[in-house]
């Protein structure tokens, strides 16, 4: 039987009474040695006999229709073993995250150049990827517009307003009225894309890169008109996903075709110049923010429109005006949205979808009205905090916003930052700058099974570790739960036969999978404490003793059978009583060349409150991401677009520029104390996205600050950076 509980109401903070003294400590990754000595099996290294090799065949043109395909004159080549064409069920491009159905299927219709339209199989990788490459097609060509600002066909969302930002900006002692403009990025994780499919009769397993194994059912047997009971996909162990491995993908559904038809194992696996070629990317954006002022810089009002792209129906567009409903007061509000439908390769959910980039362009547009108010960036931060969410009224939850500047401030010494170009050593100019962060926080629904025995305990649930510490964070939750060394503690991930967790995605899976994992553990506890004959409140486990009141029982003594419990968590009515969200602050310093534009990260740091840190160490992993992707959003990364044809021309890690070891200084971290009572029942909230909301723009916060260059234009590359410089010659 599934206990499930919704969270209606504020729990005891359990966590905080209870003896094991192992939740929040910077445990290390139990699977970590796994990992650097080869032994985690990742989804092209599952162990399967008679295994197959395939290699996707992707369109050469960027928006048409195949004609002729001539298989004969590759199946002849040595080794290749089938050869699949057109089939309408081959997906166009990978599901957008919970989508829980396949995306768009035509085996022979192209929408953008490099999509999948078949796969090659044969005895070796070389073999099918020699015949890939060499299969002639005939295709029926069309015109395909590929410039997102030049776009025929656009979707406006309607206007969302609230009170009246015109008037405001005509009152207003100090105003912004800017245009930001950032790059594509593309979420290329370490472990492509890949996948293993083994049929049994009318059932399939899939060994796979997937952050939401539900939901990834789902989909996958909708691309093969399948039941889902049909279906099992296999992720213990994920290489990175940073949202491209939410919805199942090309490559999934290929080997499973290929595998079912010829009759054994077949593994598909993408090249990084494919993974940038067909997954989905992060849009790039063009964001027009205005911002009214009373004298003193307090928000009158605050304007976000933007422009992002997407495949014709794709119904996920950038969510990139999300933060500024609630980080920043202002009774004056608008809000609007245009996607342009064009044939790039798709775009979707990559880390942090809408505060990464949204988020740059508000604290930049922030920044700029500190300049023009003459209030300090920070002071400017905190007066426009509001009392309670701008829109909805509701209170926040837990909001630690001001504590986190303030603190990071003080740690930073924020106290010596200079004027704009007044600090200069030689031919560099030394600068700071600060930027807000916040990601909003959800609670999904997740179930958990966790089994006591007399030498331990097991937690099983379908929830996935993308190297975020998911192994690690559960163990602890469930040792501390139950009185145990988190080494006795056995944690079981990404079998899709498990009970349904939310998955990795969103910043959402910790808390949740936590939270169920906390329920099962409380439903065991009470088990225990009937044993001992007394109250659940009253019973202490720690070390593997139990003890109520005066009496203390060793806990393998209480347990002449397993003790199972199956628990699921699920959102409640604390979510209509209070908004909640993660809060932080960044600060950086920078280093400006005078004469080449060339900009060094001296220092770089974050404070930041997200509710109960159930490991430090893997939340501090976290937050050093997303910080060093803030710094490739603000200095390097750009994927970039063949302006005639449409595809990546920046497709492998030589040409994507991430920032290099040289390129990030010593990142400190630091968490404040914080419960979030209205979140879930261990009041915590995610952290894995938080770290890059903002980020960016205080790095290039700190240029302005250093030379007096304003990037409104994203990433700052030399070039960006030596024209404004040259305006003061």
């Amino acid at each position: 039987m599934t206990r499930t509980f919704r969270m209606n109401e504020v729990q005891p903070r359990l966590l905080d009474e209870t003896g094991q003294g192992i939740i929040g400590a910077p445990l290390v990754r139990p699977e970590g040695h796994l990992k650097v000595s080869g032994q985690a099996t990742y989804a092209a290294e599952a162990k399967v006999e008679n295994l197959a090799h395939g290699v996707l065949v992707r369109a050469t043109i960027t928006k048409g229709r195949v004609l002729k395909v001539d298989e004969a004159g590759v199946r002849d080549m040595p080794g290749v073993l089938a050869v699949h064409m057109t089939d309408e069920r081959m997906i166009r491009n990978p599901a957008q995250g919970m989508m829980g159905e396949s995306p768009v299927r035509d085996g022979k219709y192209i929408e953008y150049l490099g999509q999948p339209i078949g796969v090659v199989v044969a005895e070796t990788f070389e073999q099918a990827r020699d015949a890939a490459q060499r299969l002639k097609i005939e295709y029926s060509e069309e015109e395909a517009e590929v410039d997102p600002d030049n776009a025929s066909e656009t979707e406006w969302t309607d206007k969302e307003d609230y009170g009246d930002i015109d008037m405001a900006m005509d009152k207003a002692a100090h105003s912004v009225d800017e245009e930001y403009i950032t790059a594509a990025h593309v979420a290329g994780a370490m472990e492509p894309h890949a996948a293993i499919a083994v049929w049994e009769g009318d059932k399939v397993t899939l060994h796979g890169s997937c952050q939401l194994v539900q939901f990834n059912v789902k989909e996958l047997a909708d691309a093969l008109n399948i039941e889902e009971e049909n279906v099992r996909i296999l992720s213990p162990y994920i290489g990175g996903g940073f949202g491209s491995k939410l919805g199942i993908s090309n490559e999934a559904v290929a080997a499973a075709i290929a595998a079912k038809d010829l009759g054994r194992p077949v593994r598909v696996v993408m090249s990084r110049q494919q993974v940038f070629d067909a997954v989905l990317r992060r849009t790039e954006t063009t964001q027009r923010i205005r911002l009214a002022a009373e004298a003193d810089g307090t928000l009158l009002g605050i304007e976000h429109r933007d422009r992002v792209s997407n495949l014709p129906n794709e119904g996920f567009s950038e969510p990139t005006n999300q933060a500024t409903h609630f980080l920043y007061g202002g009774a004056n509000r608008r809000y609007r949205q245009e996607t342009a439908r064009i044939h790039r390769n798709p775009s979707g959910s990559v880390r942090a979808p809408g505060e990464a980039v949204g988020m740059v362009a508000l604290e930049t547009a922030m920044d700029e009205l500190a300049e023009a108010s003459g209030v300090d960036p920070v002071e400017l931060r905190l007066r426009n905090i509001p009392e309670t969410h701008p829109e909805t009224g509701l209170p926040y939850s837990a909001r630690m916003l001001a504590e986190c500047l303030k603190d990071g401030a003080s740690s930073f010494g924020w106290d010596q930052r200079q004027a704009p170009r007044a600090r200069r050593e030689g031919d560099w100019f030394t600068g700071m700058g600060v930027a807000s962060a916040a990601r909003m926080n959800m609670l999904l629904p997740s179930e958990a099974r966790v089994i006591l025995t007399p030498t331990g305990a097991i937690v099983e649930t379908d929830m996935t570790d993308i190297g975020t510490g998911t192994y690690a964070i559960l163990g602890q939750i469930a040792g501390e739960m139950l009185g145990l060394p988190r080494e006795l503690v056995e944690v079981r991930l990404g079998d899709s036969s498990f009970p349904k967790a939310a998955g990795s995605g969103g910043s959402f899976g910790a808390a949740s999978s936590g939270s169920s994992v906390f329920l099962a553990c409380k439903a065991i506890r009470d088990q225990i404490a009937d044993k001992m004959g007394c109250g659940g409140d009253d019973l202490t486990l720690s070390n593997g003793l139990a003890r109520c009141g005066n009496v203390e029982k060793k806990l393998e003594d209480l347990i002449d059978s397993d003790i199972v419990e199956v628990a699921q968590i699920k959102p409640g009515d604390t979510r209509k009583e209070a908004f909640s969200s993660g809060f932080g602050a960044h600060f950086a310093e920078v280093a400006v060349h005078a004469w080449t534009g060339e900009v060094r990260v001296k220092r770089m740091a974050g404070t930041f409150a997200a509710g109960r840190i159930l490991n430090e160490r893997t939340a501090r992993s976290q937050c050093w991401g997303g910080m060093i992707w803030g710094i490739g959003t603000a200095l390097t990364e750009a994927a970039e677009h063949d302006p005639r044809r449409g595809h990546i021309i920046t497709r492998d890690f030589a040409n994507y520029h991430m920032p290099a070891h040289l390129d990030v200084p010593q990142l400190d971290v630091k968490f404040l104390e914080e419960r979030d009572d209205y979140a879930n029942p261990i009041q915590a909230k995610g952290i894995g996205e938080l770290g890059i909301s903002g980020a960016g723009a205080a790095v290039t916060n700190a240029i302005y600050n250093a030379c007096g260059v304003r990037i409104r234009k994203f990433p700052a590359h030399p070039d960006v950076v030596l024209e404004g410089l040259m305006a003061f010659d």
